[in-house]
């Protein structure tokens, strides 16, 4: 494993989320109350892109059908609901995130 640096701070203020595309994988790089974090940036559910959803204070929800996740863990909390039908959605991958200097570093 290796660190990419991936954006500078300046680039995600606190309460923001950046796609990027690291080595084919698609990313989500989140800044929660001034700590980042990386998770996988497609739903683990239908492959909704997660940079388009809604991010409200540590989780972020699919715009394609409301599946929820952590994102500092990765943890998916809520899958989608079709009705009264919940089905369940696998975690998101989690990366290792750390900040040099002024660039946000991923380890992929």
């Amino acid at each position: 494993m290796a660190f990419v640096s991936v954006a500078q701070v300046s680039e995600i203020p606190p309460g923001q989320m950046k796609p990027f595309t690291i080595g084919g994988k698609p990313l989500l790089i989140v800044n929660y109350a001034g700590t980042y974090y990386a998770i996988g940036g497609k739903c683990t559910h239908m492959g909704g892109d997660l940079s388009r959803g809604k991010l409200e204070g540590k989780v972020v929800q699919c715009p394609r059908h409301g599946s929820r996740f952590d994102v500092t863990t990765g943890l998916a909390i809520s899958g989608p609901r079709f009705g009264p039908l919940k089905l369940k959605t696998a975690n998101e991958a989690r990366y290792e995130v750390r900040v040099q200097g002024d660039e946000i570093q991923v380890d992929v």
